[in-house]
C-alpha cells in the first residue's frame, strides 16, 4: 500500500467534472517548506498536488482558494512536456480523505471547518487529469 498525507493551501477553487457519468472533485494543494542547502543557506520549495476526489459530497463549496487542508489518498506521478519542450513529472493525487483545517479564505464564506469526507473505490484509470 502506498498513502500520502499533504497539508496545505488550494490554489484556486474546486471544480466539480463528470467522468465517464461519476462526479470527480478536482483541485490542486500548495505545500510549502523550508530546507537548508549543504552550504547552509535557508531555501523554500513549493510543492504542488494535483488532486481528485471522486463521489464529493457537500465539501465541494468549502473548497476555495486559499483554504487550508489536510489530504489524504493515494499518489502517483504523471510524466509531461513543459511548456519549453522539456520532459517534467507531476504530483497526483486520488483523494481518499479530506479534512477543511481553518481560516475562511475570504472574508464573509463559511470554512467548514472540520468537516471531511471519503470516496467510494474508483479505478485509478478513470482520474481525470
Amino acid at each position: 500500500m502506498i498513502k500520502l498525507s499533504l497539508i496545505g493551501h488550494l490554489g484556486q477553487d474546486a471544480v466539480m467534472n463528470t467522468v465517464n457519468g461519476k462526479n470527480v472533485l478536482n483541485f490542486s494543494v500548495a505545500h510549502n517548506e523550508r530546507f537548508k542547502t549543504a552550504a547552509g543557506e535557508v531555501k523554500e520549495r513549493t510543492i504542488w498536488a494535483n488532486c481528485a476526489l471522486w463521489a464529493p459530497n457537500s465539501i465541494g463549496p468549502y473548497l476555495l482558494q486559499g483554504t487550508y487542508v489536510y489530504v489524504e489518498g493515494t499518489p502517483y506521478m504523471e510524466m509531461y512536456t513543459d511548456k519549453k519542450g522539456q520532459p517534467a513529472v507531476s504530483l497526483k493525487v486520488r483523494v481518499t480523505n479530506v479534512q477543511l483545517l481553518g481560516g475562511s479564505p475570504r472574508s464573509g464564506e463559511k470554512t467548514g471547518e472540520g468537516k471531511e469526507t471519503t470516496d467510494p473505490e474508483q479505478p485509478m484509470d478513470d482520474l481525470p487529469f
